[in-house]
């Protein structure tokens, strides 16, 4: 990997969903794909997933990463995806000097499919390295903004920041007959839009303001604290694009966004 200045990289939330989209075609993974295709294509991708939700910050310096097949009841053709790319150890210990927080070094997990449910359809000849990183179960909606903003340096280093999880996450509220989303779901979803478009970020990290949909919109908070480091890895001056914008099953949101 090279780690020398080049061109500013893009930040990427994804609304991942179901990780069946890794072998589908559908409407958000052609969302994805095009995405790929818009934006330079990094020297390596520091990848945030909802899937690796930790005590404390966790990175991972291997070389080799596993695939990891964190999800139960699905088809053998699902897990006999095999997302194989190369590991990032500069940029995990990079990563590490950049965050102001306490950052252990952990190659325990692997590439979990937060990140190669995507990944595999953005960059099907996994060539590209990777390195993941933690989300920290114990810090607060503003630490996880203010370490977005610390690995926004990345940008300049060839590095596409990867957030992966969903703005709504309410499994429990899943209803197989809608294609859209319940009213709340589509409320809250908006409520993140309007305040992303307006750079209300601080609306969004005091993501409560949003009212009684704010309450129905996840139980726990993984899926939605991805989005966070994005946010704060964004920089004035970015475009923002919007992507894949919708709800479905009743209770996820899939919607996308791009800082470039």
């Amino acid at each position: 990997m090279n780690m020398s200045d080049t061109q500013k990289m893009p930040v990427l939330f994804i609304g991942h969903g179901s990780p069946m989209n890794a072998i589908e075609d559908n409407v958000y993974t052609r969302g994805w794909e095009e995405i790929a295709r818009k934006i330079p294509e990094p020297d390596a991708i520091l990848a945030i997933s909802a899937h690796w939700y930790t005590n404390g910050i966790r990175v991972a310096d291997t070389a080799r990463p596993k695939t990891i097949y964190d999800m139960y009841g699905f088809p053998d053709e699902l897990y006999k995806v095999d997302y194989s790319v190369p590991g990032a150890p500069e940029l995990a210990h990079l990563t590490k000097r950049l965050i102001s927080r306490n950052v252990q070094i952990d190659n325990n997990w692997g590439i979990d499919h937060g990140t190669w449910s995507v990944l595999h359809k953005m960059y099907p000849k996994a060539e590209i390295p990777v390195c993941q990183l933690s989300v920290d179960r114990s810090a607060s909606a503003e630490t996880h903004f203010k370490i977005g903003q610390e690995i926004s340096a990345l940008r300049e280093k060839g590095v596409l920041i990867f957030s992966s999880g969903n703005v709504v996450h309410n499994l429990a509220k899943i209803n197989w007959e809608i294609e859209g989303g319940h009213p709340w779901a589509m409320e809250f979803d908006r409520y993140i839009k309007e305040n992303i478009i307006n750079r209300q970020f601080q609306n969004v990290v005091n993501y409560k303001s949003a009212g009684k949909s704010a309450e129905m919109a996840f139980s726990t908070y993984e899926h939605f604290y991805p989005l966070l480091y994005s946010i704060g890895a964004s920089k004035k001056e970015d475009r923002i694009i919007i992507f894949n914008d919708s709800c479905t099953l009743g209770s996820l949101s899939m919607t996308c966004y791009l800082f470039e």
